[in-house]
């Protein structure tokens, strides 16, 4: 199989690794319902920490970003056939990026809730490590030092966005920049929300129970 036929396969791959609601399966099964119904209804870890149970939330963040992980590693491995078309059978330098996409898309439009889902901050960060561990790292500490500074979640996330492509350029990677810009731009549309509360100074702090 060529890597023009695994391109499609490998993001319907990621998608559905992304699409797991790692953050609802765990709420439910901690018998605390739906998550949809609590704080800002929203499935990422900064709505679980809002039940109270810091071990769920730190849970699900791992979670989700581990898919993030995973996407990019199937495509590196040449897509979701590639253990089985033999070694080398792909000559596409990015598939594990298009891996990775899909799973930040299956995250933020799961099929099996109506394409509501998450915001895709943990997985997108997952996506950076898996990718290029340097990127994912800085992106990291810039969310750390926002949150810590702000102590809003959303603010993180939108400060971190912003910063990956402009490491990728610090480093001279074009094709990182232009990725990590495509990850931004998602990651920010799924927050316009958050920014309008930020703008109006309404936006909840990290930890309050919903």
């Amino acid at each position: 199989m060529d890597a023009l036929h695994l391109t499609l396969p490998t993001l319907l791959a990621g998608y559905l690794l992304g699409s797991i609601p790692f953050g609802l399966l765990l709420t439910r099964l901690a018998g605390l319902g739906d998550l949809r119904q609590i704080g800002s209804g929203n499935i990422g870890a900064t709505n679980v920490l809002r039940t109270g149970h810091k071990g769920l939330a730190a849970a699900t963040l791992i979670l989700d970003l581990l898919k993030g992980v995973a996407a990019v590693w199937l495509g590196d491995l040449g897509g979701p056939f590639g253990l089985f078309a033999g070694a080398g059978a792909t000559t596409l330098p990015y598939l594990g990026l298009i891996g990775g996409f899909g799973a930040m898309l299956g995250h933020a439009f799961p099929v099996w809730l109506g394409f509501k889902g998450g915001k895709g901050v943990a997985t997108g960060g997952g996506v950076l490590l898996a990718g290029a561990w340097w990127l994912g790292l800085g992106s990291s500490l810039v969310w750390l030092a926002t949150v810590v500074l702000t102590r809003i979640s959303s603010a993180g996330a939108i400060a971190a966005c912003a910063a990956a492509p402009l490491i990728a350029l610090a480093a001279g990677r074009w094709d990182l920049a232009l990725f990590s810009a495509g990850i931004a731009a998602l990651v920010i549309y799924r927050h316009k929300g958050n920014i309008q509360r930020l703008l109006a100074g309404t936006e909840p702090k990290v930890g309050r129970k919903g």
